[in-house]
């Protein structure tokens, strides 16, 4: 193995394997993509013969090292991605395990959008005299999205939701929603209260399989479910298009995930909406 992906979620990860399927379509390589989740015995298969490139996430990669199903002894390129995510799910003490198991002679590129002091120690602690790139040194949101803050008393943000839901079905064009929840639980009974209301909704959050997440996941990209609930798994390295519309149900704790939230409407030059509900 060459080159070694780590990635905080299963999603993230299957972007990244299906990104080098597509780039490297006329490369002769090999690569395998590892998750939890899912079966591990078709990953130790596809890991048998050999690979160039892994795409992993911390929990599942630390099982099939422990098996002996993983060489890492020869890992030249290092890629650690969405490190600020790995902290928040709590992965740091596994990406510290994994790292220990790496070659020292090796290339790493680590990409965070926040460097908190726990990450900054993480990166001192992998890198050797790094070149720092800032592609934004401030985090801001897009600018093609109109954004509203809506201040209301807690148990009237499922009739809002519900207003703002019929007037986004109302409009011309496509008419995607994303609605973000604090809690899985939360995230399940919203989407339940939602489809008895009369609105096609569902769920994705950790407790989901990872079957269940992708067929939801790809009805929301077929425009077969117009609305779509998830928790902060859903945040980041998912790639839908024409999302119409975002809703902060609940609040997030920390203002970067809110423009990385909000960040999943107005992409390629599209314009979007994103509202936030705010209860005192």
């Amino acid at each position: 193995m060459r080159t070694l992906v780590l990635t905080p979620t299963r999603e993230l990860a299957a972007q990244v394997g299906k990104s080098f399927q597509t780039y490297g379509k006329y490369v002769q390589f090999r690569h395998a993509l590892v998750y939890g989740g899912v079966g591990i015995r078709p990953q130790i298969s596809a890991l048998r013969g050999g690979v160039d490139v892994l795409v992993a996430t911390p929990g599942r990669l630390l099982d099939l090292m422990n098996q002996g199903c993983v060489d890492l002894s020869r890992v030249e390129f290092f890629i650690l991605d969405e490190v600020d995510r790995m902290l928040d799910m709590g992965f740091l003490p596994d990406v510290r395990r994994i790292v220990a198991r790496l070659p020292g002679a090796r290339q790493s590129l680590f990409f965070s959008a926040t460097m908190a002091p726990e990450i900054v120690r993480l990166a001192e602690g992998i890198l050797r005299n790094p070149a720092r790139v800032s592609i934004a040194p401030e985090t801001t949101t897009a600018e093609r999205i109109e954004q509203q803050v809506c201040f209301l008393q807690k148990d009237h943000k499922r009739s809002l939701l519900e207003c703002l839901l019929r007037e986004q079905a109302g409009g011309a064009g496509p008419q995607r929603t994303l609605v973000f929840s604090r809690t899985k639980h939360g995230a399940s009974k919203l989407a339940r209260n939602l489809s008895a209301a009369g609105f096609q909704a569902d769920a994705i959050h950790g407790n989901k399989s990872q079957a269940q997440r992708e067929k939801t996941l790809d009805r929301f990209r077929k425009g077969l479910l117009p609305v779509l609930v998830a928790t902060d798994v859903a945040a980041r390295g998912v790639d839908v298009k024409d999302i119409g519309l975002v809703v902060n149900f609940d609040l997030p704790n920390e203002p970067e995930a809110y423009v990385h939230r909000i960040g999943r409407t107005a992409r390629a030059g599209a314009e979007g909406l994103a509202a936030a509900f705010c209860s005192h």
